[in-house]
C-alpha cells in the first residue's frame, strides 16, 4: 500500500467568516428541526409528520455538507492536498460519494 504524502497545510483559512456564519446558522436550523422530531415522538405524533420533518433534516444537513464540500474545493484543494490534479480530484469525489451515499 503506497504511503500518503502529508499535507502542507495552508494558514489561509477555507472558510470565510462569512461562510462559517453560513454553515453554522444552517446547523442550528437543522438542530432546532431534531429537537422537533424528538418532541413529535414523545408527543406520539403521526409518523408521516414525524418522517416529514426527518426529511427536513436531512435536507439541512445535506445543504451544510455541500457548503463545506464547495468552500473545501474552491480555496483548499490545491493548497493543502499533495498529488497531481487527477489525485487531488480523485479524493475530492471519493469522498463526496461517501456523503452523498450517506445521505
Amino acid at each position: 500500500m503506497a504511503r500518503r504524502q502529508k499535507a502542507t497545510i495552508s494558514t489561509e483559512e477555507y472558510l470565510t467568516p462569512e461562510a462559517q456564519k453560513a454553515l453554522a446558522d444552517r446547523l442550528a436550523r437543522a438542530e432546532g428541526h431534531i429537537r422537533s422530531v424528538r418532541q413529535m415522538v414523545i408527543d406520539h405524533r403521526c409518523a408521516d409528520e414525524i418522517l416529514l420533518q426527518i426529511a427536513a433534516v436531512k435536507a439541512a444537513l445535506n445543504q451544510v455538507a455541500a457548503g463545506v464540500i464547495e468552500t473545501e474545493m474552491r480555496a483548499c484543494v490545491n493548497s493543502c492536498m499533495p498529488g497531481d490534479a487527477d489525485d487531488r480530484l480523485g479524493r475530492v469525489a471519493k469522498a463526496l460519494a461517501t456523503v452523498l451515499k450517506s445521505s
